[in-house]
């Protein structure tokens, strides 16, 4: 077996040509900064960086004004902490509430906030026995951050009826979105989930890396957690009035290669979505496999799990040895490992070109690896 085979798209997304095209295009053609020039070019990429904006805009259900270009989702769930605490309203003596469904970049920012004692109490949303966040347990929070899907179990929360709950117990609670797995494989409305802030990276959807979205609802509501240049309008004396949403929250150079094709990248999901099909094939095929102990559901949108007796480490480097790409370890996700009672899995998940033939493969080596 020659051919590289990759089956960890929930870690990153290979690129479609569209998108490399579109980012080769806009370096060899079009390239200029952004916000800062009257020529023609530069003008070109403003309305360039406008279009995309509006496109993600569409893509979730937001307005324009409230759609942030970030790094990506570890950038944007940061900076939502930094924006919330540096607000004059903020209060110490709050709390959060978390699952432990999330990504160590969903939750480690907010226990941050708890080691260094600047927030109260840090409450955890119950799990049932399929480990999804049990609606009728949402307690009353000030913060309450919300992994749309697991990176390790792919199950889609219900984040509308999730919020409605604490909103319900606290009408002011503040409601943080997780959506970097969903993304791919769910479409997004921020209007119907009723929350207050949404992150997801542009990377897992097929777009490159460093660039990502922070959707904020009441997006001149804040103040901005950056500065520098393009985000303030007058700067005299002491005074300092700041640009309208969303630039006033993007300081400094954005990434506008990766931008450019971001656009792209969602044009391409939304035509082509990866076929869960092949997961099933997967679960169906591994499932007769006495070593193999699968901790996803058939209609997961991935596919985790152990074998009885290996590390997983061990799994993944003969799987690599056989050219064949898959996630090892804690995913990033120590909690939901820990609830499950492992110190980690071994990840399958999948992209738009993967093949019924990569998945046959694939089995074709695990058999030889648990015999």
């Amino acid at each position: 077996m020659n051919k590289i085979i990759y089956l960890d798209a929930a870690a990153s997304a290979l690129k479609p040509k569209s998108v490399i095209k579109t980012e080769g295009d806009f370096l060899r053609k079009s390239y200029a900064n952004a916000g800062r020039g009257v020529c023609a070019r530069a003008v070109a990429v403003d309305d360039m960086v406008s279009r995309v904006r509006g496109r993600v805009a569409e893509f979730i259900n937001a307005n324009p004004a409230q759609i942030v270009f970030s790094s990506g989702a570890t950038d944007g769930l940061n900076r939502i902490v930094n924006i919330l605490t540096s607000q004059p309203s903020y209060s110490e003596s709050s709390n959060f509430t978390v699952s432990d469904l999330d990504h160590h970049s969903a939750r480690l920012p907010w226990e941050a906030l708890l080691h260094y004692g600047k927030i109260r109490k840090m409450q955890i949303l119950k799990l049932d026995e399929n480990f999804d966040i049990k609606i009728d347990s949402v307690p009353k929070t000030d913060f309450l951050i919300i992994t749309a899907m697991s990176n390790v179990l792919g199950r889609p929360q219900d984040v509308e009826q999730i919020i409605s709950a604490a909103r319900r117990k606290n009408p002011n609670v503040i409601t943080i979105v997780d959506a970097s797995q969903y993304v791919v494989h769910k479409q997004i409305d921020v209007k119907k989930w009723d929350c207050d802030f949404m992150v997801f990276s542009g990377h897992k959807i097929g777009a490159d890396t460093g660039v990502g979205v922070l959707y904020i609802r009441d997006s001149e509501k804040y103040l901005p957690d950056k500065f520098g240049g393009g985000m303030v309008m007058k700067v005299s004396g002491s005074e300092l009035v700041l640009n309208s949403a969303p630039e006033k929250w993007e300081a400094g150079t954005l990434p506008l290669t990766q931008i450019a094709g971001l656009g792209a990248a969602i044009d391409y999901l939304e035509q082509k979505r990866p076929n869960l099909y092949l997961i099933k094939y997967a679960y169906d095929e591994l499932s007769k496999m006495p070593r193999v102990k699968i901790l996803t559901g058939r209609d997961a949108a991935i596919l985790s799990f152990v074998v009885d007796g290996m590390h997983p480490l061990d799994v993944g480097a003969m799987l690599g040895a056989h050219n064949i790409c898959v996630r090892v370890g804690n995913m990033c996700a120590a909690w939901i490992h820990n609830a499950m009672g492992i110190s980690g899995s071994v990840r399958v998940s999948i992209g738009a070109w993967n093949t019924i033939q990569d998945i046959k493969d694939f089995i074709k080596v695990m058999k030889k690896i648990v015999k």
